[in-house]
């Protein structure tokens, strides 16, 4: 019906009540923008469209996203509220959601990784719910960072009403934005509309923990749509609330993360923010030559025993093994007794 209009047409045909807009028409006794404005103004908050300098348009990707759930498309416009500077905040942000019901692990987790990541210079977007939605903003919150709550009600509301400090909190140092008018109230559709607002205005989606029916899961079926990076994070196999995330990983290509360095090299430009893999800390047994490797193998833990043994054992020819117990015993890796060579005990 309205595919390739523009909006102030839009709204004319709607004024006008054509044939074929019926069931929008029904609405249009309850508009009344004036009043929008109004209520936005009583709270400080502002209405920002496309082509506006604060305009984030990497939402625009949502036009070619298709449709999960029956909600799709580019926002018309977004009510913003806090001081931040919307497109300015979004150009490097991650998204952090997850179960609401979430386990202690998952609550820690997911503060850990959002302060992590404010740490690096990012935005923390979430969808302002209870469990992970909530210890991602606390997180970023914790260090004076910038974190996005994308409501599914009006900026005006704080909804759950539970989580009205926390929102106070971030309207102070961040941004509450919502593509619903003031005074709307929330519903199951508006939440899955909500969430493609997620993924679109994130370099990428983290799913700390969600049940296999999570809504979270429908966050990563928006980032995939919107070709942005999806990450998981591992939990207990015994864990309900990780089985989504499993899921992901196994089934869905997310990518598996565990710190901070593993998302930003997942968000980043291909090539750039690398990590390396993880090693365990270089011991002084790491940096010896192969004959020395072998001659202290041979050296006996307590009974001490004589070079020429130590050479039997280790396979080399007497000179070489004594040469490299000289080179141990510089090391203090062993020590010589009255009765031939033994490991040096180490402290601790």
């Amino acid at each position: 019906m309205f595919e390739g209009v523009g909006v102030v047409e839009m709204w004319e045909r709607l004024r006008r009540q054509e044939v074929g807009t019926e069931r929008w028409v029904t609405r249009m006794a309850k508009v009344e923008p004036e009043r929008d404005l109004e209520r936005a103004a009583a709270v400080g908050a502002r209405f920002v469209i496309p082509g506006d300098d604060e305009w984030p348009e990497q939402v625009e990707v949502l036009a070619e996203a298709g449709q999960l759930s029956r909600r799709a498309g580019v926002p018309f416009g977004l009510w913003v509220r806090g001081p931040a500077h919307l497109r300015q905040v979004l150009e490097q942000s991650v998204a952090i959601v997850g179960a609401r019901a979430c386990s202690s692990y998952g609550s820690h987790v997911a503060g850990e990784l959002a302060a992590g990541l404010s740490g690096k210079g990012y935005a923390v977007v979430s969808g302002g719910a209870y469990g992970i939605d909530a210890a991602a903003h606390r997180g970023a919150l914790s260090i004076g960072g910038v974190t996005v709550a994308v409501l599914a009600c009006g900026v005006d509301k704080s909804y759950p009403r539970s989580n009205s400090a926390l929102f106070s909190r971030i309207v102070e140092q961040g941004l509450v934005v919502s593509e619903l008018s003031p005074g709307c109230s929330p519903s199951k559709l508006r939440f899955l509309a909500r969430n493609r607002l997620i993924a679109a205005a994130s370099q990428g989606t983290l799913i700390v923990e969600a049940a296999v029916r999570s809504g979270a899961l429908n966050s990563a079926g928006w980032a995939e749509q919107c070709g942005r990076p999806v990450m998981a994070v591992p939990g207990p196999i015994t864990s309900r609330m990780s089985e989504g995330s499993h899921l992901l990983i196994r089934e869905r290509d997310a990518v598996l993360v565990t710190d901070v360095p593993e998302i930003i090299e997942a968000v980043s430009p291909l090539g750039t923010g690398l990590t390396s893999y993880r090693h365990s800390p270089k011991t002084p047994f790491d940096e010896l030559s192969h004959e020395l490797r072998r001659t202290l193998d041979a050296v006996p833990v307590q009974t001490p025993a004589p070079t020429h043994r130590i050479a039997t054992t280790a396979g080399l020819d007497l000179p070489t093994t004594q040469d490299a117990l000289e080179a141990l015993t510089a090391l203090n890796l062993v020590h010589q007794s009255a009765t031939g060579w033994c490991l040096t005990r180490q402290p601790g």
